[in-house]
C-alpha cells in the first residue's frame, strides 16, 4: 500500500505509465513526511515506487556517478559504489540492474529498455553516445526529487557539450578498469569540465527559474508537495540549446567568481 501511495504521488507530478526516466534525489524530506504518519521507509520502498509508477513497461534510471577515478583510484563495474546517495545504491544492487560503463558518469537502468544500456560505454560522461543522449533518443524524461538544478540537474551539461560551449574544454582521465566479466586494463576516459583557469562555475538554477516560468516544469518545487517535478528530457534540451544560441549562457548557466552576484 505505502509503495502505491509514493508510486501515485509521482504520477500527480508528472511520472506516466511507460516512461524513459531518469531520476535525481534526496530522499531524505520523503522519509520524514512519512515517518510524521508512523511510517518508516526504506530506500528499496523508493525504489519501488519508481519503478511501480513507471509500470512493466517502463524503465527506470539513476545516477551511479563516482568521481574517484578522476583521483586515480581504479573503477570496478561490479562494485564502484554510487556517491548520489542511498537510492541510487539500492538500485544499484537490485537484481535486475544494468550500470553503463563511464567510470565518472556512470548510470543503473531497470525495466523494460534496460538492455539497451548495456552496451553504453561512452567516452566523454555526458557526449552523443551517453546515457544523456539515449534518453533523448527514448523521448525519456528527467525528474528530480527534494534538489535545486544545481545539485541534481547534470543534463545541463550534456547540452553545453553538444554545442561545445567556449567555457568548457575536453579533459582525459586515465586509470585502471575492471569490466562486467572481471577484466582489468587501464582506459581512458574524457568529460566536458568548466574552465578553472577563467575561474568558470557552474551557475544552473537561474534557468531552473526560467523553465518554472515558463511551464516546463510539471509537479513540485524541492520543499513544496511531495517535492518531484519532472520534465521531458527533449524539452529541457531544445529551452536550454536556445539559452546558448542566443548568448544568454553566462549567469543563467555559469557565472564567473569573483563577479558581482545576479
Amino acid at each position: 500500500m505505502i509503495i502505491k501511495n509514493l508510486a501515485d504521488e509521482w504520477r500527480n507530478s508528472g511520472v506516466a505509465d511507460g516512461d524513459v526516466l531518469l531520476v535525481h534525489s534526496d530522499i531524505k524530506n520523503t522519509f520524514r513526511r512519512y515517518l510524521k504518519q508512523g511510517i518508516r521507509l526504506s530506500p528499496q520502498d523508493i525504489l519501488e515506487s519508481f519503478l511501480n509508477a513507471v509500470g512493466t513497461s517502463g524503465t527506470l534510471l539513476l545516477p551511479l556517478y563516482n568521481f574517484d577515478f578522476i583521483n586515480g583510484v581504479p573503477f570496478d563495474i561490479r562494485n564502484t559504489p554510487s556517491q548520489m546517495g542511498l537510492l541510487t545504491e539500492a538500485a544499484r544492487l537490485h537484481p535486475l540492474a544494468i550500470r553503463t560503463g563511464h567510470p565518472v558518469y556512470s548510470f543503473v537502468a531497470i525495466g523494460s529498455q534496460s538492455e539497451a544500456f548495456r552496451s553504453i560505454d561512452n567516452f566523454s560522461g555526458y557526449g552523443d553516445d551517453s546515457p544523456f543522449a539515449m534518453l533523448r533518443t527514448m523521448n525519456g524524461k528527467i525528474a528530480v526529487l527534494s534538489l535545486p538544478d544545481q545539485n541534481s540537474m547534470t543534463f545541463y551539461h550534456h547540452v553545453e557539450e553538444m554545442h561545445a560551449v567556449d567555457y568548457r574544454y575536453h579533459k582525459k582521465f586515465t586509470g585502471k578498469y575492471t569490466d562486467s566479466n572481471g577484466n582489468s586494463e587501464i582506459k581512458t576516459y574524457g568529460l566536458f569540465v568548466r574552465n578553472l583557469k577563467n575561474k568558470v562555475l557552474t551557475h544552473v538554477n537561474p534557468a531552473g527559474e526560467l523553465m518554472w516560468s515558463e511551464g516546463i516544469y510539471s509537479g513540485d518545487r524541492p520543499n513544496e508537495g511531495v517535492g518531484l517535478r519532472t520534465v521531458l528530457a527533449n524539452t529541457m534540451y531544445d529551452f536550454v540549446s536556445n539559452i546558448i544560441l542566443s548568448g544568454r549562457a553566462k549567469n543563467t548557466l555559469y557565472r564567473i567568481e569573483g563577479d558581482a552576484d545576479v
